[in-house]
């Protein structure tokens, strides 16, 4: 108590914002929001295991690309694996049907976070996006109203939540929204139209797009379009008047995404059920009410919706409030932590993860090892595809942590063949976005001799922009 109290004395939370966040709202929105999750993400998990991909990603490769400090994460033997994700679907549905909701929620957030944090080559924005959207789901309680929970405990029924409550989840989602436009202030994304000039005329076969794709102008409108949504609309969700507008835009932003860039997935689905959090609680109320009506048979109007009292709720406590301002403080800076390096973001990548950067580079390259004995100079080229699997050898080549993590477990390969102090090399050759080819590592430099923590830019070669008559 007295560490709470020595905190809040350095932050200092305004006293209009502790009042809208302890002021109570209908509860609607939070429930809606709790079954779409839970059943978007069921069926999410559902379509990856169904694709094969837990076999793939989790149970084929004998190495896994680690997050730093994360080393002690590794998968487990094949059977607990795909029962992980039968238990992440049940958790999800659980989370839905609001059933053991708490327990629900928090072994949802532990085991996917746990998955996707065991192998960084399979890392997407919107899988960081579900872990902590799932951390904020633990602590919220979404589960007072048209829910199992309920159900079996009336006592813990409501109609009414703490402001708070939403607003947390808005305003991670109001932060990926902002900090996907910031990211795309640059000058490859607004000045040279890079990676979209790139891929859109590769869309020719697109329907009634398809021929438009190709003009260069296109490629400029939509990556200055692309970035005004990204930086405006959480604002139009916010206000009133642009609200409904502002969510048919998401829509028909995200459908497009969905439609020219079918390999990102789920993450377009994601996001426009994400925004929908800013409709009007009526229009989630309408849900609701709808599905007590499905439902009448499980949840009785006599039962269940006469019987639901309006709560009062106490003031947030003093940890609440502390924890998420140090928790927003903290998504609010770690898309910056790139401005602590050294060299250009795109090719050092130095700060690039978990900050919202969401297709901005075209990155294309390969890159070979040659692994010596110190002591008898004998030197054996490597063949990456003999110790990596297709999408991690894919990642690796353009991505200079896994570089370093993969010649370190060369080195520790070759130990066990009695190489004695094995000397790793590479010779790596990399594109971004349109730009010529140039030689990416130093390939004087012993990559197993280098540290995790030293800076990329000690073993990576200087960035050319070869520019040649204005063109790359």
């Amino acid at each position: 108590m007295a560490m709470a109290i020595k905190i809040n004395n350095i932050i200092r939370i305004p006293n209009a914002i502790l009042t809208f966040c302890n002021n109570t709202q209908p509860i609607y929105t939070l429930v809606y929001f709790r079954i779409a999750f839970g059943l978007l993400m069921c069926a999410s998990v559902l379509r990856f295991m169904l694709k094969g991909w837990v076999y793939d990603l989790y149970i084929k490769p004998s190495f896994f690309f680690t997050y730093q400090g994360f080393d002690w994460i590794v998968p487990f033997s094949p059977t607990v694996m795909y029962a992980a994700f039968v238990l992440l679907a049940i958790t999800s549905l659980f989370i839905a049907l609001g059933l053991f909701y708490r327990i629900s929620s928090t072994l949802f957030f532990l085991l996917f976070t746990y998955i996707e944090l065991i192998d960084k080559s399979n890392y997407l924005n919107h899988y960081y996006f579900i872990s902590l959207i799932a951390f904020l789901m633990c602590w919220v309680p979404a589960n007072r109203y048209f829910s199992v929970d309920a159900y079996i405990k009336p006592y813990i029924k409501s109609n009414v939540v703490p402001n708070w409550t939403v607003g947390i989840l808005k305003l991670q989602i109001i932060i990926v929204y902002f900090f996907a436009g910031v990211a795309k202030l640059n000058y490859d994304w607004l000045i040279l139209a890079m990676p979209l000039k790139i891929w859109l005329p590769a869309k020719y076969d697109v329907p009634l797009l398809g021929q438009l794709l190709d003009s260069e102008w296109v490629a400029y409108a939509f990556s200055w379009a692309g970035m005004l949504f990204d930086i405006s609309i959480p604002f139009f969700l916010i206000i009133n008047t642009t609200r409904l507008p502002a969510y048919m835009l998401v829509i028909i932003f995200h459908t497009l995404t969905a439609l020219l860039f079918p390999v990102i997935g789920m993450f377009p689905f994601i996001m426009i059920f994400a925004a929908s959090i800013f409709l009007p609680s009526h229009m989630h109320k309408k849900v609701i009410v709808t599905l007590e009506n499905f439902f009448s048979f499980i949840f009785s109007q006599k039962s269940y919706v006469r019987t639901t009292v309006q709560k009062t709720y106490q003031p947030a406590p003093q940890y609440i409030s502390i924890f998420f301002t140090l928790y927003f403080l903290v998504q609010i800076m770690l898309p910056f932590r790139y401005l602590l390096y050294k060299g250009p973001l795109f090719w050092t990548e130095e700060g690039y993860r978990f900050s919202w950067r969401v297709m901005l580079m075209e990155k294309a390259g390969y890159i070979t090892f040659s692994v010596s004995d110190s002591l008898t100079k004998h030197t054996v080229e490597i063949i990456n595809s003999d110790f990596l699997t297709p999408q991690q050898e894919k990642m690796m080549s353009t991505q200079p942590d896994m570089i370093l993590q993969f010649a370190h477990h060369l080195k520790n390969v070759y130990q066990k063949k009695n190489f004695y102090n094995p000397i790793v090399r590479a010779e790596s050759y990399i594109s971004i976005n349109g730009r010529g080819s140039q030689l990416y590592v130093n390939p004087n430099v012993n990559l197993a001799s280098i540290s995790e923590c030293t800076p990329r830019s000690k073993w990576l070669l200087p960035f050319e922009e070869k520019i040649t008559n204005g063109k790359y």
